[in-house]
């Protein structure tokens, strides 16, 4: 039989000292500060910042210290407290040309113009637990050796103004290489806001870019990895991936002009793929784009390829997979719409199951009656 759970506003309420005390854990060890967790857990801090669809640091790591660093929650934290900000205006494009660039890859080309950046990453990591990190002790400061001039650890020191990096999709655009510029539609009158307005279909590529760019890494890295794994006919070559810092731009309507507001980091990735041409057309690469905030190269990569899957209608390909399928990727992208759904399981549904218990009896003695 079934058995029903009582308790109430007492139990809720235990819940949370019980949930605080966990939280806190051993009293015997020092306190997380938010600080810790902003410099020492960036990556983290980076991607809550990323779905949660709001630029502040302390904030997400406010977040993830609330959430015990369950990051689907502290993305829920911040998108609640989003909501709760005034909104006063909207900033100018930002401009990642003028990115100070601190990481920044290409394969396309082995020397591109501007040259490959290396920086801080995984990717050439062994994978192996580093057990000199249990001591909590720095490491002395040092350089990797063996670092040519392509391929060096640390971008360029700034002298002055940011340099300007050449992208190779320039040289393609050069030779007609490249797929020509979308315009922008005669109608469009201003880029979509998913942060404001719900989603709607068909959307256009501005609220497809806005939805992977705050989705969930791991449903996203997922859906490209099918895409390329033998199930799609995409295989994109990054052309540029750089993750740097850009300046946010504001037009103060008081005073008519521009002013520069903030700096943030961001990771943008732009991807070529080979197309063969239709009928007598010439063939091309076409383009696919992702950007987002603070350091997500991963989840950007992975943004790129679904931005190009998502564009088969668009270049004529026959829509057959569901990476391709816009309802079906952006209705489930969302991290939080889809923690949401499922957690949702967890609470109280005795009444409905009840009903249906109910139902399976009868069903059950219907077909006793009828043998």
């Amino acid at each position: 039989m079934s058995i029903v759970v009582k308790g109430g506003e007492p139990a809720i309420q235990a819940s949370y000292r019980l949930l605080a005390e966990q939280r806190r854990g051993d009293a015997e060890l020092p306190e997380i500060s938010i600080r810790q967790i902003r410099e020492q857990m960036s990556l983290g801090v980076d991607r809550v910042m990323s779905e949660g669809a709001l630029y502040d640091r302390s904030l997400a790591a406010l977040a993830i210290k609330q959430a015990q660093c369950d990051l689907a929650e502290a993305v829920f934290l911040l998108r609640a407290c989003r909501t709760t900000l005034r909104r006063f205006g909207v900033t100018e494009p930002i401009d990642t040309i003028e990115m100070q660039v601190r990481r920044r890859v290409a394969t396309t080309h082995k020397n591109p113009p501007g040259g490959q950046f290396l920086g801080p990453t995984y990717d050439y990591t062994h994978r192996l637990l580093d057990f000199s990190l249990l001591g909590e002790q720095l490491e002395p400061d040092g350089c990797a050796s063996g670092a040519g001039p392509s391929d060096s650890s640390e971008p360029p020191a700034s002298t002055g103004p940011a340099e300007i990096i050449a992208s190779p999709l320039d040289t393609l655009r050069d030779e007609d290489l490249l797929e020509p510029p979308q315009q922008p539609a005669d109608d469009a009158e201003r880029v979509g806001d998913l942060t404001r307005e719900p989603l709607r279909l068909p959307a256009g590529r501005d609220i497809r870019l806005q939805a992977l760019a705050r989705g969930d890494e791991g449903f996203i890295l997922g859906l490209a990895y099918a895409a390329l794994h033998g199930y799609g006919r995409i295989h994109p070559y990054i052309a540029d991936l750089r993750i740097g810092e850009v300046a946010v731009r504001f037009t103060v309507p008081e005073l008519g002009f521009v002013i520069t507001v903030c700096e943030i980091t961001v990771t943008e990735c732009q991807t070529v793929n080979p197309t063969s041409g239709k009928d007598d057309a010439l063939p091309y690469f076409t383009r696919g784009y992702g950007l987002v905030l603070g350091q997500c190269e991963r989840k950007a990569l992975a943004m790129a390829l679904l931005d190009r899957s998502l564009r088969a209608r668009e270049l004529g390909e026959d829509v057959v997979n569901p990476w391709q399928d816009e309802a079906f990727v952006l209705s489930h992208v969302d991290s939080v719409a889809s923690a949401g759904m499922i957690q949702h399981l967890k609470l109280p549904h005795y009444v409905d199951f009840a009903g249906q218990l109910q139902l399976m009896r009868d069903l059950h003695a219907r077909k006793e009656l009828s043998a």
